[in-house]
């Protein structure tokens, strides 16, 4: 099974780790990739602060980000699950699994990224600010730049088991799984079901989205379960106690659609 994960805005400090190492991360194929976007951000940074918060979408507020882009080759690494932040990583709380648990996710949860393309919970990277839908004035498009490396890296990296899809759009612009990979792979859409004048009504809650995505990732590492394919995740969810409704695709070679429906926010 092969997780995938959005970034968080929010991230982490910078760990008091040894520098970046690009050779070292997960994902070697997408090494040249990685270091081009980070040149031109390091450069970016290290020169006119407003050009690059205007290039980032950073706020006046933000303006520190800029100085930590600018020093990412220097700055103190830590593994990305502890980088990560948010709603969606609180509720997945790698730290509180067990050392078991914590390997499932080593091998099996990637975190796609503006700066990194992908990574695994495992490579250690300093704090950064750098999203997909950034436009750099060199490489133009971060989406656009990231489709060619994951399209030859990627489909090896999925093998032959289920990919679970978690990303948000900006991200999931970057691959898009093809032919028989994205037969066997499954996207969520979390829904929160109420009752308003005697009838059922669904809505997306984009907060709990983020906090339900997170504790299926984690229940299925704590679990152990290992679904092959998109109709296994069904069941494999609904045996850990969530409500899921899914129908396979009208077409061989389409990703699967499945709605977890919610009815507590918490």
């Amino acid at each position: 099974m092969l997780v995938l994960l959005p970034p968080s805005e929010g991230k982490a400090p910078a760990g008091g780790g040894a520098p970046l190492e690009l050779e070292s991360l997960s994902l070697p194929g997408l090494t040249e990739a990685r270091r081009a976007v980070l040149d031109e951000l390091v450069a970016l940074c290290a020169g006119d602060e407003d050009k690059a918060r205007e290039v980032l979408g950073l706020s006046e507020g933000l303006r520190g980000e800029v100085a930590k882009n600018a020093a990412l080759r220097t700055a103190g690494t830590r593994p990305a699950g502890e980088i990560y932040t948010g709603v969606l990583y609180d509720a997945l709380d790698l730290a509180s699994l067990d050392a078991a648990a914590r390997e499932r996710a080593g091998r099996s949860v990637l975190v796609f990224s503006g700066l990194w393309g992908a990574v695994r919970v495992t490579d250690r990277i300093p704090s950064y600010r750098c999203s997909m839908g950034v436009k750099l004035p060199g490489l133009g498009a971060l989406a656009a730049h990231w489709r060619a490396p994951m399209a030859s890296v990627l489909p090896e990296a999925a093998g032959d088991g289920l990919v679970l899809d978690l990303r948000s759009s900006a991200y999931a612009a970057a691959w898009k799984p093809k032919g028989e990979v994205a037969g066997r792979t499954a996207t969520v859409r979390v829904l929160h079901a109420r009752v308003v004048d005697g009838v059922e009504k669904r809505s997306v809650v984009s907060h709990f989205n983020k906090a339900t995505k997170g504790r299926i990732v984690r229940a299925l590492l704590a679990d152990g379960a290992v679904p092959k394919d998109p109709a296994e995740l069904v069941e494999a969810l609904r045996d850990l106690g969530f409500t899921v409704e899914a129908e396979p695709p009208a077409k061989a070679g389409k990703a699967w659609g499945l709605d977890v429906v919610v009815r507590d926010l918490h």
